[in-house]
């Protein structure tokens, strides 16, 4: 069950450097009023909701989305469910911020209780529950282990998280937990909304923002899993890496003290001194090894991203 191939920590490390980066400056900047704090937090919340609902098939618009959570309002041709599944995602995020904090350590009654608020009035008999019987998820290249295991594989994992006994940092710790969590697959119905919840108390008890998986990502993130189910966390550690990277800048361009201008790649470059074409910039976005973010399909960074790297890359030869 632990298999777990660590050989991707060297070309990741500028990467984990940054978000740790980011995540001070924004601990030691000057602190953004409550009601700004709470605005961003709203407005991640519903994106939060949407992007997770509908890499499981919910059909509802990100509009839509906040249109129910925010107005209260039903939407014409989407399903009961649909709507509760908005609802109960966005009482899940409720919850987390609830029992998350700096000391957090990780609990199985907090895993079934996001579990029972995803599933609440869409599957009440199954809802916060153990699944006990078999399962099968189409697409992917394993079996979920019998049900019989299922209760003792959540204890170990919940055990291997709280003792960290490979010392991985907190993005990896919450990227192995999100696979194995996938891979044990505990519940019949729910567990991809649960995995991306419950992942986020790892990440946000050490003071990060919650991680975000695109809707746009959703064919990279699946194939991400199925690689770290053959032991290999390269591609899923840094999609994760990039989710947390959008939401740590969302923050850090809020703050009164910000001074970085993130702009689409593809205006950057066309600037008139620009020494570097479209593709390689994409590039170096997409591996994590500038700072840059995704926003629908498109990447954003800045200048002094870019900047940085070349004078780094320069210095190295």
């Amino acid at each position: 069950m632990w298999k777990i191939d660590l050989k991707y920590r060297d070309e990741m490390q500028v990467t984990f450097d940054r978000l740790l980066e980011k995540k001070q400056d924004l601990q030691s900047s000057r602190p953004l009023p409550n009601i700004a704090l709470h605005k961003i937090r709203e407005s991640l919340s519903i994106e939060w909701t949407y992007n997770s609902n509908s890499i499981e098939g919910n059909s509802m618009t990100l509009r839509e989305t906040q249109m129910v959570l925010q107005e209260g309002i039903t939407i014409k041709g989407k399903s009961l469910r649909e709507h509760f599944e908005t609802h109960n995602h966005d009482k899940a995020i409720d919850y987390l911020y609830k029992v998350v904090n700096d000391d957090y350590v990780l609990r199985s009654i907090d895993i079934l209780s996001i579990h029972g608020l995803v599933l609440r009035s869409i599957e009440d008999d199954f809802a916060g529950r153990i699944r006990n019987g078999g399962v099968r998820i189409s697409g992917a290249n394993f079996t979920p282990p019998n049900a019989n295991k299922v209760s003792d594989l959540l204890d170990e994992l919940i055990e291997f998280i709280n003792t960290n006994p490979l010392d991985l940092n907190p993005i990896e710790l919450a990227t192995v937990f999100h696979h194995k969590l996938v891979w044990i697959h505990p519940f019949f119905d729910g567990n991809g909304r649960t995995v991306r919840l419950a992942m986020n108390l790892l990440l946000m008890r050490s003071g990060f923002p919650p991680a975000i998986i695109l809707k746009n990502d959703r064919k990279k993130y699946y194939e991400a899993l199925n690689q770290a189910n053959n032991g290999n966390y390269q591609k899923l550690t840094l999609l994760m890496s990039q989710a947390l990277e959008r939401t740590l800048t969302i923050y850090k361009t809020a703050m009164p003290d910000n001074y970085s201008e993130y702009v689409e790649i593809s205006s950057l470059v066309q600037e008139p001194n620009a020494k570097y074409g479209q593709e390689y910039i994409s590039l170096l976005a997409r591996t994590g090894k500038i700072d840059a973010y995704k926003e629908g399909r498109n990447w954003l960074t800045t200048k002094e991203a870019i900047d940085d790297y070349m004078n780094n890359r320069k210095r190295k030869r």
